[in-house]
């Protein structure tokens, strides 16, 4: 990256976790914006939200947040999204999206393009390509941006959005990748060899030059100018596993865009970020001192 400026746009889809402890504000863009914003890193959330008393107290709560809304559309025909999610003996979740809601129509205002003109970065995922209308206003989005700008595709493969063909593709236009490990082999097509082998498979097809590749209890991998780094998990008391991947991409891409050299350090300080998440309920949890950055 060159000099400081301008936010980081994280699109994509904001909306409720309903948890079997509760309910809480979620979506992956929202919880890496969440977690940019409490680092330090000036972001812009873009999505959309039904005109709906779900969507009046999710906005409520990004602005407690100190979150800017003005990219958060409000789409009177359709509601506000949400996702029922189940927890495994091990935290792990399950979900069950929503479909036909408010965040399967952005519409990007005239701040968020204006914004995209200077912005340091956009984050967006693969859930929230499902619909055309999106896949649009990301094409825009990313039309948009400077050209040294990051693109951070954050792939999040949830049955039955997972179409590999819309993921190889919008793969190819990004300059960072970032997936899990059951992610990464099924984009490989089971290249033998592990991460790495997925990661240095996945660099060659799609050429981005970052390739992140998570594995939860058993650490992270990142490759980068063709060496291969991996950073082990440290041993956490699970809460539950919603978001830890989100918080680990925030902090990565927070001290990515602090000019760290050292591609190690920024993935272990990735990795430490998603272990305390991890060890917590909820994706948003309050920072305190003892938080690791």
């Amino acid at each position: 990256m060159t000099e400081a400026r301008g936010e980081v746009l994280c699109f994509g889809e904001v909306l409720w976790d309903f948890l079997p402890d509760g309910r809480h504000v979620g979506g992956a863009p929202l919880n890496v914006a969440y977690h940019l914003q409490r680092l330090g890193q000036p972001v812009r959330v873009v999505s959309a939200v039904g005109a709906d008393e779900l969507g009046d107290e999710l906005l409520r709560q990004l602005r407690q947040w100190h979150l800017p809304t003005d990219g958060v559309v409000r789409q009177a025909a359709r509601p506000t999204g949400y996702v029922r999610a189940a927890l495994g003996p091990g935290g792990d979740a399950r979900y069950e999206i929503a479909a036909e809601v408010a965040w399967d129509r952005i519409e990007l205002t005239a701040g968020t393009l204006q914004a995209a003109t200077t912005a340091r970065a956009v984050v967006f995922g693969s859930l929230a390509q499902r619909s055309a209308d999106n896949r649009q206003a990301l094409a825009r989005l990313l039309g948009t941006l400077p050209a040294d700008a990051a693109r951070i595709f954050d792939v999040n493969l949830r049955p039955p959005h997972d179409d590999l063909t819309l993921v190889r593709a919008l793969a190819a236009r990004a300059t960072v990748l970032k997936l899990n490990a059951d992610e990464a082999a099924r984009l490989a097509e089971g290249a033998a060899g592990g991460e790495e082998a997925c990661a240095r498979h996945l660099r060659t097809q799609f050429g981005c030059a970052w390739v992140c590749v998570t594995a939860g209890a058993r650490g992270a991998g990142l490759l980068h100018a063709g060496r291969w780094h991996w950073e082990p998990a440290r041993p956490v008391a699970v809460g539950d596993t919603v978001g830890a991947g989100d918080a680990f991409l925030a902090a990565w891409l927070f001290h990515f865009l602090g000019g760290s050299p050292d591609a190690a350090e920024i993935l272990a300080r990735a990795c430490r970020l998603g272990e305390w998440v991890a060890g917590r309920r909820g994706a948003t949890p309050t920072y305190d001192s003892s938080t690791p950055t």
